[in-house]
C-alpha cells in the first residue's frame, strides 16, 4: 500500500488529549494502518493572531489504500469529530492534520497539494518528521528530510521534546487482584494494561512465548502496580487446573476469560473446518467453562468477585460463512453459559460477558479492502473498533460502578445491530 506521512498539531485545549485521540481513530480508520509515529514537540506557532499559545507538533507514518483526496477527507473529518472549528488563516486550533507525502506522488493541484508546499521550510514539521524518516527523500527537492532540516537557518526558539504524561485516572481497582487470560497481546493485552491503570494488581498468561509473556509482565509494572506471568496451554484441563492454583494465592477478584483460538491468522487459518471447531470447543468453550465455574465456587466461598468472558456480537446476529458458523457457534456456548452461571453464583459474585464487533486486531491489520469498506459500512461509528475500546467496557464492568449488572452481555462494536 502507498506509504504516506501526516502532520499533527494542536494548540487549543488539552493539547496532548487533542493528539492522542487523533492517533487513536487513524489507528482506527478502516483502509489506514498507522505504522510509526514521532514524540511531541512543543513549538512556537508560525503565523496567525500573536497572542496564541504554543503547538504540540507529532509526524506519523500511515500506510493506506485510500487516495489523496479519500485520505484528505477522512482527516478533516477526524478534525471536525474532535473539535476543530475553521475560521481565520492559521488560527489556534484545537487539531490540525496536513499530508505531508504520499509515496513520491507530484501533485500541484487539487488539494492537497503533494509534497507539502511548505513542508520543506517548517523545522516544526522536518524534526518529529526526521525522528521517523530522516532517509525519506523530498520527491521534489530530491533531498533526504535530514538534509533539508539541517539547510534550516539557526532557530532562536527550535521545537523542544514535549514529556508526554499519562493521564491521570482514578483507581477504583485498587487493592484488587485480576487474572486476564490470553493476556500477551491483542484485546487481552489491552485489558490486562487497563485494569492497572485502574490500579489493580494482573497476572498475565500466555500460551506459549515465554518471551512475549515477560514483555507484557513489564509493560504492566511499568504502570506502578504488581504483575507477574503463567504459562498455560489452555487446551488441556490439567492446564486448568493449574492456572488457577498457581494464580489463586490469598484469593483473585477479577478473573477474565479471554484466551481463545486465532483461526484467521497463520498457519490455523488453512485447517479443516473440523480442525477448527475441535480448537474452539477446547479454548474458547470448555476452558472458559471450566475456568468460570472453579473460579466461581472459590469467589462464592470468599469474598465475592466478577467473572468477565468473552463473547462476539455476530453470534447473536449471524455471519456467513466458515468462520461465521465456528465463530458464532462457540461465542453463542459462551454467552448463555455465562448468564446461566450468573444467576448460579449470584449474589456474591457478578459473571457477564463482552461481544466485542470489528475490533482492529492482528487480523485487522491485514485484511482486505473488501474487509475494511465492510467495517465501515456495517458499523454506524464508522470505523474499527480498537482493544483499547474493549478494555475501556471491562474495566467498568468489574469495577465498583457496575455493581447492578451481572448475566448480562454488551456489545463492544460502534452500534451494530
Amino acid at each position: 500500500m502507498p506509504r504516506t506521512f501526516v502532520a499533527l498539531g494542536s494548540n487549543l485545549g488539552d493539547r496532548q488529549a487533542s493528539l492522542d485521540r487523533a492517533l487513536r481513530r487513524l489507528r482506527a480508520e478502516p483502509s489506514v494502518s498507522l505504522r510509526a509515529v514521532s514524540s511531541y514537540y512543543e513549538t512556537a506557532p508560525v503565523g496567525g493572531p500573536a497572542d496564541q499559545g504554543a503547538y504540540l507538533n507529532a509526524a506519523a507514518a500511515l500506510e493506506t489504500s485510500l487516495s489523496p483526496d479519500q485520505l484528505l477527507a477522512r482527516l478533516l473529518n477526524i478534525e471536525t469529530d474532535l473539535g476543530r472549528v475553521r475560521s481565520e488563516r492559521d488560527a489556534p486550533r484545537t487539531l490540525d492534520l496536513d499530508i505531508l507525502l504520499y509515496d513520491d506522488l507530484i501533485r500541484s493541484t487539487p488539494d492537497p497539494i503533494i509534497p507539502h508546499p511548505r513542508l520543506h521550510q517548517r523545522r516544526f514539521v522536518l524534526v518529529p518528521l526526521a525522528e521517523i524518516a530522516a532517509d525519506l527523500v523530498h520527491p521534489v527537492l530530491k533531498k533526504s528530510i535530514h538534509a533539508l532540516l539541517d539547510e534550516l537557518p539557526p532557530d532562536l526558539d527550535p521545537p523542544r521534546l514535549f514529556p508526554r504524561v499519562e493521564p491521570t485516572s482514578t483507581k477504583e481497582l485498587a487493592g484488587l487482584r485480576a487474572v486476564v487470560t490470553g493476556s500477551t497481546s491483542g484485546i487481552g493485552f489491552a485489558i490486562a494494561r487497563e485494569l492497572a491503570r485502574g490500579g489493580a494488581s494482573v497476572v498475565v498468561h500466555g500460551y506459549r512465548s515465554a518471551t512475549s509473556l515477560e514483555q507484557a509482565v513489564a509493560a504492566i509494572r511499568s504502570l506502578g502496580v504488581e504483575s507477574r506471568g503463567v504459562l498455560a496451554d489452555l487446551r488441556h484441563p490439567a492446564e486448568h487446573n493449574r492456572l488457577v492454583a498457581e494464580t489463586w494465592g490469598e484469593g483473585v477478584d477479577i478473573w477474565i476469560n479471554n484466551a481463545g483460538v486465532d483461526l484467521l491468522t497463520g498457519d490455523a487459518a488453512d485447517w479443516p473446518f473440523e480442525r477448527k471447531w475441535e480448537e474452539l470447543i477446547a479454548v474458547d468453550i470448555t476452558a472458559t467453562m471450566r475456568l468460570s465455574r472453579d473460579v466461581g465456587e472459590r469467589m462464592n466461598q470468599g469474598r465475592g468477585g466478577v467473572i468477565l468472558n468473552m463473547g462476539w456480537d455476530q453470534a447473536e446476529m449471524g455471519m456467513g460463512g466458515e468462520s461465521g458458523q465456528l465463530f458464532g457457534a462457540a461465542k453463542a456456548a459462551v454467552t448463555a453459559f455465562t448468564r446461566s452461571l450468573a444467576k448460579t453464583l449470584a449474589p456474591r459474585v457478578r459473571v457477564n460477558a463482552l461481544a466485542p464487533g470489528w475490533i482492529r486486531t492482528a487480523w485487522g491489520e491485514t485484511a482486505s479492502d473488501t474487509w475494511q469498506e465492510r467495517v465501515r459500512r456495517e458499523t454506524p461509528l464508522g470505523r474499527w473498533g480498537l482493544p483499547e475500546d474493549v478494555a475501556a467496557m471491562a474495566r467498568w464492568l468489574v469495577s465498583p460502578a457496575a455493581a447492578y449488572i451481572t448475566g448480562q452481555v454488551s456489545r463492544v462494536n460502534g452500534g451494530a445491530v
